[in-house]
């Protein structure tokens, strides 16, 4: 799988890897949906399988180029190199755009998850009873979550390996958005803006030459809180990967009925015309994070009036549409090159 890849199926590795990122910061978006509709999701799937007793046995063993190869690693490298790149930066630029054009913004997800449903069904010819059933059952779960109230925040270590393991279901399930998931936990704001903040300062302290944070406790148990998490993220990424790898190989129709169930699930998290809804303290006083921001608790959704605000917001649903249709189109004439 490596060995074929040319210059430029890497470099569009790299940017699938950015849209990945990007879509799991976004709450209510799924980096699996990227995955599935730009046609990698099975192999990125594979891969992360292959990250069992023989690799450790490979890289243990000192034999890193074997180790390499059997993770599937140029592949896994470069998404994963687009992941990093896009938490610093182009999910930095979702974030100024969802506070200050948020209509659009999930106007266009909202698109982008139809043209999708569109897409992976388009190319599914097995609808029988079982395959039916299991679209039901997947989109109810989807729309469930959505209406779910949020826990309260909380930092025991075993919550927070527990919220790492669950986090990644949004990058091997596609509809199953890992952001909105730490939001209902209770977590959202400890795990992807606290922690992570603490790691910049701390990072910052250290290119300076200041070593004090080793006596600031708030700060250290802040860099333990974002360690387990990552440790429960990556001991959750390879768990579902194993099993979605097994179920895809024994019951793949059933699994891409769900799959397809719990994305037309997710249209209710990712519906624009929404209010959103922060936390307030006993006082009715807004609880704000460590940057100073509110904290978002939920979202209250309604039916739009029709006005110039709702067409605009509609032609970039359309738009959404039209960026899957685009990469399914690009998809199709890539392959045909290869074909060739």
């Amino acid at each position: 799988m490596q060995s074929t890849r040319t210059l430029k199926d890497r470099i569009f590795l790299v940017i699938k890897g950015l849209a990945m990122g990007a879509a799991n910061k976004v709450p209510g978006v799924s980096g699996g949906v990227v995955a599935f509709v730009a046609g990698f999701y099975e192999e990125f799937i594979y891969s992360l399988q292959r990250v069992n007793n023989k690799a450790f046995k490979l890289f243990f063993n000192g034999r890193f180029k074997s180790f390499y190869r059997y993770i599937n690693g140029k592949f896994l490298s470069l998404l994963f190199l687009g992941m990093i790149v896009s938490y610093f930066s182009i999910s930095k630029v979702l974030d100024y755009l969802i506070v200050n054009y948020q209509l659009y913004v999930w106007s266009t997800f909202f698109g982008m998850i139809l043209g999708s449903i569109y897409y992976i069904n388009k190319d599914f010819k097995q609808w029988n009873q079982k395959t039916i059933t299991a679209l039901i059952l997947g989109a109810a779960v989807g729309i469930s979550i959505s209406f779910l109230d949020p826990a309260t925040e909380n930092d025991n270590l075993f919550f927070v390996f527990f919220c790492g393991i669950i986090s990644v279901s949004g990058m091997t399930l596609p509809g199953f958005s890992g952001s909105f998931i730490l939001i209902l936990l209770g977590n959202y704001v400890l795990l992807l803006v606290d922690s992570v903040n603490a790691l910049y300062d701390t990072l910052f302290d250290i290119i300076s030459g200041d070593f004090s944070f080793w006596q600031d406790q708030a700060r250290m148990r802040m860099l333990k809180v974002l360690g387990v998490f990552t440790l429960g993220s990556v001991t959750g990424l390879v768990t579902f990967s194993h099993i979605l790898n097994y179920i895809l190989h024994h019951y793949k129709n059933i699994t891409l009925a769900t799959i397809v169930g719990f994305i037309i699930g997710s249209l209710g998290v990712v519906w624009p015309w929404k209010e959103t809804i922060y936390k307030t303290n006993s006082e009715g006083a807004f609880i704000l994070d460590s940057t100073g921001e509110q904290v978002i608790a939920n979202y209250q959704r309604f039916l739009p009036e029709l006005n110039t605000q709702t067409y605009i917001a509609i032609a970039y649903i359309v738009l959404g549409i039209f960026i899957i249709l685009g990469l399914e189109w690009y998809g199709q004439r890539t392959r045909q090159v290869k074909n060739k």
